[in-house]
Order: structure tokens, then C-alpha cells, then sequence
């Protein structure tokens, strides 16, 4: 039998499957597509169809994230995001005592966890420009890939906007200044970073988790060592997936305790 994990993003919905207490499939779909090729709505509720998923067997569901009050998966527990993530990053990591940084499509999260429980936490979903869409749209003006620019550290280009609308003119005002990509892309990096320092110092720790679609960043990684100097900072193997992954971590943690 299985349990499924289903992350409903706004950008993007993530799914995970457990049996016999391991971690067997992951898939990430876009919110749009899974919408409208996965899911049909009955009666203004919105109901997922696991057949067309191949996943098949199911013996609990867990649900979370940006959309889990707006899409009703039947039988299915759900659960908060930042309870999923903290979940998700004690399964994939094994440490105990850590501060997480989560940067989704549209908010970024800082959890405190100490001895496995989640103790103090900041959420950032006011405004675009700390989150991964900011990124994305930031590449297309430049006009490369997301992958590209996550390279890009040295010598950034000075972005002053704390908006992303602003933020996207100001950006193309530094291009008609002659200024070349990688300086742009540090530059863009470099402003996401400076909107998420005010929240990560606040958690300082031995290890730093990175999770979500911008976990990968090797730029923001680069700003957290050099200017905060933190020491481990830790990519877990499923970054994108932490929080499905989470929501079965959660319901096997709570079955452990209850026999």
C-alpha cells in the first residue's frame, strides 16, 4: 500500500509516494497542466484523478501547499506548509537541529527547528521579489535560461528596487547601460539575496537546509557563505519535493507514535 504527498504550489504541484516506509517515486508537474489534465470539478470541488497519475493502491493521502484549501483530494489529511517542510527536511537530512530556508514560486519561508521540532519561523509572501518567479521573469528579460543565471555571482550589477515590477524596468535600464550578462544575472541573484538576509539572519545555526525550486542557486549559495559565513549549508537529494516528500514523512511519524 502507499501514501502520496501532494504539494500544491502555485507554479508548480508536487507529488510523492511512499511504500514500506521508503520514498519510491517523485513528480513534479505544472500547476496549470495539473489542473486542467489530472483533476475535474464536480459541483465547484475540485477532485484529483490518480488513475490518470499511475498511482494506484493508495492507503492515506496528505496534502499541503499554496492551493491545499482550494483543491479537495478525497480522503485525503491536510496538513500546513511550513509543518510539511519542516517535516520533509528532518526525512531527507537525518540533522535535528538546523534552520531552513524555503524559497517556492510565490513566498519564501525561514523555519527554525531545533531537536526535530519546528520552534520559530518568518514567511515572506508580500511581494514577487523574493520569491522564484522573480527569477524566472528576471531571465527573461535578460533573455537566458534559469539554469544559466544560477551561475552568475561575480561582480552584480547594482539593483536598488525592493519590487519585482520595478525591479524588471530598472533591470532593462542596466542593459540599455551596456552592462553584460553574467553582471546582470549576478546582479539579479544578488538582490534576491538581500531581500531574504533580513529573515535568514535571524535564524543563525550550524546548518543551513536549502529547499525548493531555488535550492540549486549556486549564486545564492556563494551570498550565504561569503556574507553570512554560515557553516553546512545542506541541499537535500529531493530539494523541489521536500514537501510531499514531508506530508508522508508526517503521517508515517505520526503512525510510529500511535502503536
Amino acid at each position: 500500500m502507499k501514501i502520496v504527498g501532494i504539494d500544491l504550489g502555485s507554479r508548480s504541484v508536487k507529488i510523492a509516494v511512499f511504500e514500506d516506509d521508503n520514498f519510491i517515486l517523485g513528480k513534479v508537474y505544472d500547476t496549470a497542466a495539473f489542473y486542467r489534465d489530472y483533476c475535474s470539478n464536480e459541483n465547484n470541488i475540485i477532485k484529483v484523478d490518480f488513475s490518470k497519475l499511475d498511482i494506484d493502491n493508495i492507503e492515506k493521502i496528505i496534502s499541503t501547499g499554496y492551493g491545499r484549501n482550494n483543491v479537495n483530494v478525497n480522503n485525503a489529511e491536510v496538513i500546513t506548509e511550513l509543518k510539511a517542510h519542516t517535516f520533509g527536511a528532518l526525512w531527507q537530512t537525518g540533522l535535528k537541529d538546523f534552520t531552513l530556508l524555503d524559497i517556492g514560486g510565490q513566498d519564501s519561508k525561514v523555519i527554525s527547528v531545533k531537536n526535530g521540532r519546528m520552534i520559530d519561523m518568518v514567511l515572506n509572501d508580500k511581494c514577487a521579489a523574493s520569491c522564484g518567479r522573480y527569477l524566472e521573469n528576471m531571465a527573461n528579460v535578460i533573455g537566458i535560461s534559469i539554469d544559466e543565471m544560477k551561475k552568475y555571482y561575480n561582480d552584480p550589477v547594482e539593483l536598488s528596487s525592493t519590487c519585482a515590477v520595478f525591479g524588471e524596468s530598472e533591470l532593462i535600464g542596466r542593459i540599455s547601460e551596456g552592462y553584460a550578462v553574467p553582471q546582470l544575472a549576478a546582479g539579479v541573484n544578488y538582490s534576491l539575496y538581500k531581500r531574504i538576509k533580513p529573515i535568514l539572519a535571524r535564524f543563525p545555526a550550524d546548518n543551513l537546509v536549502l529547499t525548493g525550486g531555488v535550492a540549486n542557486n549556486e549564486a545564492l549559495i556563494h551570498f550565504i557563505k561569503w556574507d553570512l559565513g554560515w557553516g553546512e549549508i545542506v541541499v537535500p537529494k529531493e530539494p523541489q519535493l521536500n514537501g510531499a516528500i514531508g506530508c508522508c514523512a508526517y503521517y508515517l511519524n505520526k503512525e510510529a507514535k500511535s502503536k
